[in-house]
């Protein structure tokens, strides 16, 4: 039997909620997790067609991009429109699970289905994340640094950009004296013991912290565990928003915006900037990106794709690139594509759908 559980766990070993914005609903939102799962439909957006379609399938789990509702609800009322949408799915058994923001904030999410249609190499973190990485101190006696640094490996401490089990070691004397209470790996109470350590250092990131901190706990002898995680300043160079990458080959501005509207179905595509340059390097932000125009500009990208960019945004730009608002929905479709494929690595014989309602609330009149 697949539980829900055993569906989401995979999603989030991907996309861990921690890395989801502060103002974002991340998670399962109704529904339990030890639940049998009898199938699951992906979407971006849940709507009273897409939880009827959801009965029809036999699916009790919906996976959406985006949230049914973003902050705290004080109420379900079958007045409100989206309140009637999560009690129909209430009503019907059916589990809503979101992975948003945090699917956007990892270099092989959102973006990097984007850089996959467009055929981009070489891609990138546009704007790295910082203040989200950590490093480990502990102390530990020399006979048990192998067993203790293994079992931090395997915890995921000690990964910097392509490189694992980084650390660093130093020895010394650590002393100390147990009391009457104490039951110690070794000395004796009340004396004082001076004891060959090693000072053990590891970064990792702050979303990994519980997982380091239970197998230090597992894996170190002492009773009383000297340790400390310290915040750092150091970039993150594979979570944050935005990707930025290459082209197989350069290529005209308008002949890019010809292949942009035809590879994302655009209705149309607001643009500024020079349409008469040549194209080469290329960020790309799925949804609401506009915040990130100045760093695809201090990248030096010959041309940004992203959505919803207001009138005065486009000032930012400076013709200086080729700044592209393709449409929300547009920008982030083939999201939904990219977690089947995920899902489908661990249950590539369970039962996955991806919806066929066009949930894109924007029609173009043209």
């Amino acid at each position: 039997m697949i539980k829900i559980s055993d569906i989401l766990n995979p999603l989030q070993d991907w996309a861990p909620l921690s890395l989801a914005e502060n103002y974002d609903n991340v998670g399962l939102l109704t529904g339990s997790q030890t639940m049998e799962c009898t199938g699951v439909l992906i979407c971006l957006d849940v709507t009273l067609d897409v939880v009827d379609e959801a009965k029809l399938k036999g699916c009790n789990l919906i996976i959406s991009h985006h949230p049914i509702w973003f902050g705290t609800k004080k109420t379900l009322l079958e007045s409100d429109s989206t309140d009637r949408i999560i009690l129909k799915a209430i009503k019907n058994d059916i589990c809503l699970y979101s992975i948003h923001t945090n699917l956007d904030n990892i270099i092989k999410g959102v973006n990097a289905k984007i850089g996959e249609k467009l055929n981009l190499s070489g891609c990138t973190i546009l704007k790295p994340v910082s203040g989200k990485l950590f490093k480990l101190e502990t102390f530990v006696p020399h006979a048990f640094t192998k067993v203790v640094a293994d079992a931090l490996f395997e915890a995921g401490a000690g990964n910097i950009g392509n490189y694992d089990e980084c650390s660093f070691f130093s020895e010394g004397i650590g002393t100390f004296r147990p009391n009457e209470h104490a039951n110690p790996f070794e000395g004796t109470r009340n004396q004082r013991s001076l004891v060959n350590e090693v000072k053990m250092e590891f970064v990792l990131e702050e979303y990994k912290r519980q997982n380091v901190w239970k197998a230090l706990r597992d894996s170190h002898p002492y009773e009383e565990i000297a340790f400390q995680f310290l915040p750092t300043l150091n970039a993150l160079p594979h979570i944050g928003a935005g990707i930025v990458g290459f082209l197989p080959e350069p290529m005209e501005g308008e002949i890019f915006l010809e292949m942009v509207k035809s590879v994302f179905k655009c209705g149309g595509i607001r643009y500024s900037g020079p349409a008469n340059r040549h194209i080469r390097k290329v960020a790309t932000c799925g949804g609401s990106g506009s915040f990130l125009i100045k760093d695809a500009l201090n990248q030096g990208a010959d041309a940004f794709i992203t959505a919803d960019i207001s009138y005065h945004k486009f000032f930012e730009n400076e013709d200086r690139m080729l700044l592209m608002d393709i449409g929300h929905y547009e920008s982030e479709q083939f999201t939904i594509q990219l977690i089947s494929e995920h899902i489908l690595q661990f249950f590539p014989k369970f039962a996955v759908h991806l919806t066929e309602v066009y949930t894109n609330p924007v029609r173009y009149y043209s």
